[in-house]
């Protein structure tokens, strides 16, 4: 890569290491132990995982930016060590799925007259509850069908029926037309819209811009008060 592709990635490194001193500041103050003495269980396991995350990531990037594979430096061995453990502490916080208990009818019923095959007159009771359910379903079957045949019989034949279908395809247009203006209406809706989303454009991209400037300007400032503050110690 040449110098000019180098120097943005260097600014963001810069800046990436200046966010990272800043949220590990009450830490470096202090001690570890400290830090975690008041959290609960799950809450310490989760602080001493980060801090070693943290370390080890950094050690990592140290020997990348000096040319060394990382990969085959034990540093990488103990990183996948530190993701297994974030899967651990992940797998502790979700809950356990809950198990719906269901019960199977037919498997029931099977256990139930296998249970009961051996006495006589329970099979014959049931035979007969059988039989006679049956039966009674058969009677209704019947009655449905005679109910059936006698309201066909006895409903007429509809003279007025050409009439309806007249008045149904004088009907028809009519309908037509009412669904023509409904799209009309909302296609004139859809163009007003457009255009009002057309105009807010511009706005939208003014403010994206000016937020980039502010942050752009910012980074500035940061890396000027780095650069006095080593011109200060090199003074001294």
């Amino acid at each position: 890569m040449e110098t000019a592709d180098l120097l943005p990635l260097l600014e963001q490194l810069d800046d990436n290491i200046d966010d990272l001193e800043e949220s590990l500041q009450p830490i470096l103050n202090g001690s570890v132990l400290e830090a975690s003495k008041n959290l609960p269980v799950l809450d310490k396991a989760k602080f001493h995982v980060l801090v070693t995350y943290a370390l080890e990531s950094l050690i990592f990037s140290y020997l990348r930016l000096h040319g060394v594979n990382a990969k085959d430096h034990p540093v990488f061995r103990e990183l996948t060590r530190v993701k297994q453990y974030f899967e651990k502490i992940k797998s502790l916080e979700t809950e356990p799925e809950q198990r719906t208990m269901r019960l199977d009818k037919e498997a029931a019923g099977r256990f139930i007259k296998h249970g009961l095959a051996g006495n006589e007159k329970l099979d014959m009771a049931r035979k007969e509850q059988e039989a006679k359910e049956r039966a009674r379903a058969q009677l209704k079957a019947k009655l449905l069908a005679k109910k059936m045949a006698t309201t066909s019989d006895k409903s007429p034949s509809n003279p007025a029926g050409d009439s309806d279908e007249d008045s149904d395809e004088v009907s028809a247009p009519s309908a037509d037309s009412k669904s023509e203006k409904k799209e009309k209406t909302t296609k004139q809706g859809k163009g007003k819209g457009k255009e009002e989303s057309d105009g807010d454009k511009p706005s939208k991209s003014k403010r994206k811009h000016s937020s980039r400037e502010e942050q752009s300007q910012t980074k500035k400032d940061r890396r000027k008060k780095k650069s006095d503050k080593r011109k200060a110690r090199k003074e001294k």
